[in-house]
């Protein structure tokens, strides 16, 4: 019973079910000590009831699956270890399950000293060890240690897998090295292993970084005609990246393919073309927008002001500013004077008293 709540990751009843067994069986009991060492909370104080614990019980499995859902990895590893020196060797399911857990936490370090500590004992690592270690490097930004990995595969006879591909094809995204990224893809096309909604996403965040928009729209394309439902996020990304080129067409008619699928934009969603719509002058659509928003249920936060504000200051339409400001009510920030002041200045009297009426509310000035 204790190993599946342990399993399912139910720790508290786990506990729970440890007390009462000690509760049945007395103080004298090795369980009682079990429980000493729980109370302890893997301190560096609980050296007697660690040392009898070894000695009481040999399915010492259970205590490293327990510290490494608990997260307590430094106390796995010191554990690891001593039953290591105490000659019980851990086989090669146990090796696995500890590296896992430890890429997973972003412990990289333990797990590259757990992964060599199993090379010495002459294990043979297997792909999913592979993949455990590659998804943990990738993850903290080491490519180059996941090419090693990649490497020692290759030497070892192991071919990596649709999820080895998908990792590495978004580690080298999130770093921008879209040319190893397309290379990934190209193995994995060659090989007949097709993408999933992981790796398109992450080929659209790349190019969007990069400012590669056709690019990105293009494997937006190629997403939908594999059948995979992009999400708003992904639909947004690519927005902006068009928006923010001055593509606002482009924009507006991804927002029209991505309502044809059935997703509600949100406030974000609408920011971004917003924004597109200001940096290009068109306040009128910018505020034809905003009624869209509004009939529509999406309410308007702060930066979608915000970024209105910006606008109509640059056109400095003291009327315009006026009745934004009232419907901005206890939106409105200091960013919003700031824009006034900074865009506008002293050009317009009437805009001045504005500002600092406005201002003055908010006590920016003293």
């Amino acid at each position: 019973m204790a190993h599946f709540l342990i399993a399912h990751n139910m720790l508290p009843q786990a506990r729970s079910l440890l007390r009462f067994l000690v509760s049945r069986k007395g103080k004298c009991s090795a369980s009682s000590v079990f429980a000493s060492f729980l109370e302890t909370k893997g301190t560096r104080e609980c050296d007697f009831a660690f040392d009898s614990l070894i000695i009481a019980y040999t399915d010492w499995v259970l205590f490293l699956m327990l510290f490494s859902a608990l997260d307590w990895l430094d106390d796995a590893n010191e554990l690891f270890d001593e039953m290591c020196s105490r000659g019980l060797v851990p086989n090669g399911f146990i090796f696995t399950s500890l590296i896992d857990g430890m890429c997973k936490k972003g412990r990289t370090d333990l797990a590259i000293q757990t992964y060599q500590r199993f090379l010495k004992k002459g294990f043979e690592p297997d792909l999913v060890m592979y993949n455990s270690l590659i998804n943990g490097v990738c993850k903290s930004g080491d490519l180059k240690r996941a090419k090693m990995f990649i490497a020692e595969m290759s030497l070892r006879g192991l071919k990596p897998d649709k999820f080895t591909y998908t990792i590495l094809l978004d580690g080298f995204c999130k770093e921008g090295d879209m040319e190893s990224a397309l290379l990934i893809r190209e193995k994995m096309v060659t090989q007949g292993i097709e993408l999933d909604d992981v790796a398109f996403t992450a080929l659209i965040s790349g190019f969007c970084k990069e400012g590669r928009l056709i690019d990105a729209e293009r494997a937006l394309r190629e997403m939908l005609n594999a059948g995979m439902k992009p999400d708003d996020a992904t639909y947004t990304m690519i927005m902006d990246g068009f928006c923010k080129q001055g593509d606002v067409r482009m924009g507006f008619k991804l927002l029209k393919q991505m309502q044809s699928y059935g997703h509600v934009p949100g406030v974000v969603t609408y920011n971004v073309l917003m924004n597109g719509l200001c940096k290009q002058g068109q306040l009128r659509n910018a505020n034809t927008l905003l009624d869209t928003m509004l009939s529509s249920g999406v309410v308007p936060d702060s930066i979608t002001y915000n970024i209105l504000l910006d606008g109509f200051c640059k056109k400095a339409n003291p009327k315009d500013v006026s009745k934004l400001r009232s419907e901005m009510g206890l939106v409105a920030d200091y960013a919003s004077y700031s824009s006034l002041i900074s865009q506008v200045g002293g050009a317009s009297k009437s805009l001045e008293e504005i500002t600092l009426s406005g201002a003055g509310s908010l006590g920016v000035y003293r």
